[in-house]
């Protein structure tokens, strides 16, 4: 079977439909899947999808691709990512959403657990193999029947988090599939919601559903000063990134949330693990050590962070919380250890419920002075290369230290520079902080001198995500 090569992404499958992505696609996936899952003694798949235009048809192929490897295959319908990883833990332990995340609204993919672990990298390449080879069994006595997990998933959370007073929220939802199930999760919980863009349209007629772009939060910005909402809530299109605004308009990001996640955590698992991706603030690490955690920064990417906490406990340690600064944050305290925008935000509040001004908690957590994520283009197989060489070429004098765990990062006491190769999309992906507009000024011209000595046509762009 011919497929795309460039759609066998290094944490899920991503594509444009139809021209990459379609519907032969996703019933050869549904096939290769369900040999893999059976021979591993997974008999059961949870299939969900987002708003997408294209999820039903996908949905519907990928279904009769497990059903010929003789899965049997649990529909949970059209609902976010984190729902179907509930489904994925609680009804089985495997599970596909079809979705195209915070992509443009022609993509769509899959993202996907085996037995309980996030499915990624080599074993990603393993499905295109088997695909293109055809190489997959039929098995009879596949089934499908629906379920709906929305009332249990919904049951655990309000069950989980409990409000010390009642909170007045606007939610964004970006009319992705959030909307469909986040705003009533607030309310039960005891909140009074405003929603913006609830309903579920896969044309994204308002903004895009990415909280990561500042131009995606503007309305929410806006309704905060209109509804006298103590904070901003926005999802991205799938759900299991979560952006917050305050009252004052500020967008709180995830690097600083992790700040006030991990001493709530670190409170109840003291001396427990807390991960972060290498695109993080320098000031977290001494926020989590400060609470009396273990600051471990890791590779970018949600499924490495998954499998690293997974690692962590198998060896007997305690790693109950995880982040990303693109939004991904995962509990495993009291949570399943996927990521979960609703949950994520549920347990914000449970916090900043505890004090008369949620916006003054979060505007007090430690700040600098930094870029957004910023983007340098390549062409296609040139970014590794590059950062290989950046490493190699790296000299810098104490007191900076130089961590090449994912890319090239280098910490001076005052800020940082990051120059890592995207892993999905042919880009070189930048970060510069500093204590000081100053600071932030001299790292970001040192990095990019050495960068520009590599390559010396690099064009910085806003991150495209």
């Amino acid at each position: 079977m011919q497929v795309s090569a460039s759609i066998f992404k290094a944490y899920d499958i991503r594509g444009i439909v139809p021209s990459s992505l379609n519907e032969a696609v996703a019933e050869g996936l549904g096939r290769a899947f369900g040999t893999i899952a059976r021979r591993e003694g997974e008999t059961t798949v949870a299939v969900g999808r987002d708003g997408r235009l294209s999820g039903p048809s996908l949905s519907a192929a990928l279904v009769r691709g497990l059903v010929a490897a003789g899965v049997q295959v649990i529909d949970v319908g059209m609902v976010t990512t984190p729902i179907l990883y509930f489904a994925a833990h609680t009804l089985c332990k495997s599970g596909i959403q079809i979705t195209g995340s915070h992509n443009p609204k022609d993509y769509n993919g899959f993202k996907m657990i085996m037995g309980g672990r996030a499915i990624y990298g080599d074993e990603i390449q393993a499905l295109r193999s088997m695909i293109e080879a055809e190489d997959w069994l039929d098995v009879p006595g596949g089934s499908v029947r629906q379920a709906d997990v929305l009332p249990a998933y919904r049951e655990r959370i309000v069950g989980d988090v409990k409000l010390a007073r009642p909170l007045k929220v606007v939610i964004d939802s970006g009319n992705g599939i959030a909307g469909a199930s986040s705003p009533e999760i607030f309310r039960a919980l005891g909140c009074e919601v405003t929603e913006l863009f609830s309903e579920v349209d896969g044309n994204f007629p308002n903004h895009h559903p990415d909280p990561s772009k500042p131009e995606n939060l503007h309305d929410l910005i806006e309704a905060l000063k209109t509804t006298g909402a103590e904070l901003g809530l926005a999802f991205d299109g799938d759900g299991d990134r979560l952006g917050i605004v305050t009252r004052e308009g500020n967008n709180i990001f995830p690097d600083r949330q992790m700040a006030l996640f991990a001493q709530d955590v670190l409170s109840r698992v003291p001396g427990g693990t807390i991960l972060f991706d290498v695109k993080c603030s320098q000031r977290l690490a001494p926020a989590i050590e400060a609470a009396g955690g273990k600051a471990l920064m890791f590779k970018t990417g949600h499924s490495l962070i998954k499998a690293k906490m997974k690692a962590i406990e198998a060896e007997g340690g305690q790693a109950p919380l995880g982040g990303e600064m693109s939004g991904h944050i995962f509990f495993k305290e009291r949570w399943f250890g996927f990521d979960d925008g609703t949950y994520a935000g549920a347990r914000l509040l449970e916090i900043l419920s505890r004090s008369p001004d949620a916006s003054a908690v979060l505007d007090a957590l430690p700040t600098s002075f930094s870029t957004p994520e910023l983007n340098v283009g390549c062409a296609e197989g040139e970014p590794h290369a590059l950062v290989a060489q950046l490493v190699a070429a790296a000299r810098f004098d104490a007191p900076a230290t130089v961590n090449t765990i994912d890319g090239l990062r280098v910490d001076w006491p005052d800020g940082f520079g990051l120059i890592r190769a995207s892993n999905t999309t042919p880009v070189l992906v930048l970060r510069f902080e500093g204590q000081t507009e100053a600071a932030l000024e001299r790292i970001q011209a040192q990095m990019m001198a050495l960068l520009r000595s590599a390559k010396p046509d690099a064009q910085i762009q806003a991150a495209a995500h």
